[in-house]
């Protein structure tokens, strides 16, 4: 599913976005995150027009490149010619998010087995790992009003999100905000592991150990020490080359 080449027709900065998001939407399908064609990563192009790019819709995750990718308005219009359609419905809670948070550069999500087992749950994510921690520390959670993609949802999900940068999606999956694509993905993968962890430890049928509250309070400050708040200045690099080992294809 190549596309022409946008590499001369975009800037440099746009450029880099898509190999980014691109890489993204690879690596959520080498995670098995992804839900056949489903969900979807955003991301905000520098600059007053507030545009975005999203996955053209009916693509695998895995068949995204650089340049299928499709640049829209706040309203998913297209703003560029592409042989393939985009999502209005699916955009609705990632234009509420990119129109509430100006911080948001990208918005990651996910309807992944663990994910939706835990947004099921009524204690949601449990103290019960360190990565549980993580998520803890920047939480929040929105109750499900069916298929999201009434623009009348909106308030509510920008009320419910606040400034935290993980949201439990009741009933539904998870998201994640951040400032770079690479910080989305970071925090995604940290969440869905503490999800993974979560089931697998309930399954387990023991008696579980919560993690003393006073850890998790201050995991916020822990986090900037270890790994400047989940940023993914340290992990992106080493995944992207592992994506260029496998299949570089996602830079056309």
């Amino acid at each position: 599913m190549n596309s022409p080449t946008l590499k001369d027709q975009v800037s440099p900065e746009e450029w880099q976005l898509r190999v980014d998001l691109a890489a993204a939407y690879r690596l959520v399908a080498l995670c098995g995150w992804s839900d056949l064609i489903f969900t979807h990563i955003s991301a905000r192009i520098p600059g007053p027009e507030h545009h975005f790019l999203i996955n053209p819709y009916g693509l695998m995750f895995d068949e995204i490149t650089a340049s299928s990718l499709i640049r829209v308005d706040q309203g998913c219009n297209k703003l560029h010619d592409s042989p393939h359609p985009v999502n209005p419905a699916g955009f609705v809670i990632h234009s509420a998010i990119h129109e509430a948070r100006e911080d948001a550069g990208c918005v990651l999500h996910t309807h992944t087995r663990a994910g939706v087992a835990v947004a099921a749950q009524r204690g949601g994510v449990l103290p019960i790992s360190q990565q549980s921690t993580f998520v803890l520390a920047s939480l929040a959670y929105h109750d499900y009003q069916g298929v999201a993609f009434r623009p009348e949802e909106k308030p509510s999900l920008q009320a419910d999100l606040g400034d935290k940068n993980f949201l439990c999606l009741r009933n539904h999956g998870l998201l994640t905000v951040g400032r770079s694509i690479a910080d989305a993905f970071l925090s995604m993968y940290v969440f869905e592991s503490a999800c993974q962890i979560q089931v697998a430890a309930q399954a387990g049928g023991a008696e579980l150990i919560p993690v003393n509250p006073a850890i998790v309070s201050g995991t916020a400050q822990a986090m900037k020490v270890q790994t400047g708040g989940l940023g993914g200045a340290f992990a992106w690099p080493a995944l992207l080359r592992k994506l260029d080992r496998l299949d570089p294809g996602f830079r056309d």
